[in-house]
């Protein structure tokens, strides 16, 4: 839409069939580089440069766009692997960075985080107010250890365990807001059947409820739930999580298959906090939500 920030495909393009030229939107840009990626890119720009390539010569021999070779030069985006390959056949042909490319790790902060939800997830950790409509499965910040891991071990490839570790460390690591700034409020609306659906035991999904309640007992969070019976809404459109940063500006972000958005035209957003705000009061209230919860946790 216009005025979005897409972080995961926004103004990113192909060039055509075998090429992965990709312009000045794209979407792996690290917002916190490692030593190891600033160093794989200064010795790649070395080498580049004690070749006699230009930046935009050498963008065309390996078929990315010269704002990627920059970024991949000064640490700012993680290099893929057929960069990687046809970079060191052009510099050289000697294998080097193609065994260095194997060390090159992200930013210690996003590990553990998809490439569309980075910037997100930093605008979350100065926000003044958050928050989240889930109709798909329990918030992340809301989520009990065993049901992380349910839904990272149902992902699609499947992640290594080295890789999956990262995401359950990250998960629990964000759900520290909630206690660690006390006066933030916090607002989740979730739809009844999410707690319904089953995962693991019933001691997981016991577990799993408990988790909840005792995160959003706070006063500075206020967990609503959308019954059943409630019938159709303002927010079926998907889930949507919204913010206010300390200059008082107001963002969103929605989430959908493989990719994220973060949403900054005013409008787009005013509209989005209406959504969001019609459906609070056709949601249950903080109270009944919290005894329905209880409930279902009985019912295990």
């Amino acid at each position: 839409m216009t005025g979005g920030v897409d972080i995961e495909n926004g103004d990113e393009g192909y060039g055509g069939e075998g090429d992965d030229r990709m312009t000045a939107g794209e979407a792996d840009r690290e917002p916190d580089p490692s030593d190891s990626l600033r160093t794989f890119g200064a010795v790649t720009q070395a080498l580049r440069e004690h070749a006699g390539y230009s930046r935009a010569e050498f963008a065309d021999l390996v078929r990315f766009s010269k704002h990627t070779v920059e970024s991949v030069e000064l640490g700012r985006r993680m290099p893929d692997e057929s960069y990687v390959v046809r970079a060191d056949e052009l510099l050289g042909n000697t294998g080097a960075l193609r065994k260095s490319s194997q060390y090159v790790t992200r930013g210690r902060g996003d590990v553990g985080l998809a490439a569309w939800f980075r910037r997100w997830a930093q605008l979350e950790r100065v926000a003044m107010s958050l928050c989240t409509y889930e109709c798909r499965l329990v918030p992340g910040l809301l989520q009990s250890e065993a049901y992380a891991r349910a839904v990272f071990e149902g992902t699609v490839p499947v992640a290594p365990d080295d890789q999956l570790e990262s995401f359950m460390a990250k998960r629990m690591e964000r759900q520290r807001m909630l206690f660690e700034r006390p006066t933030t409020p916090f607002s989740f609306i979730v739809e009844e059947h999410v707690f319904r659906r089953r995962f693991g035991d019933a001691g997981q999904m016991r577990e799993m409820f408990d988790h909840v309640l005792e995160l959003s007992a706070p006063r500075n969070v206020t967990l609503q739930v959308v019954p059943l019976e409630a019938g159709l809404h303002a927010c079926l459109d998907g889930p949507v999580q919204l913010l206010e940063t300390p200059k008082g500006q107001r963002l969103a972000y929605s989430e959908g298959q493989q990719n994220g958005r973060l949403i900054s035209d005013p409008k787009e957003v005013s509209l989005l906090h209406q959504c969001y705000d019609t459906l609070r009061s056709q949601a249950l209230n903080a109270k009944d939500s919290r005894g329905l919860l209880e409930r279902l946790r009985g019912e295990r």
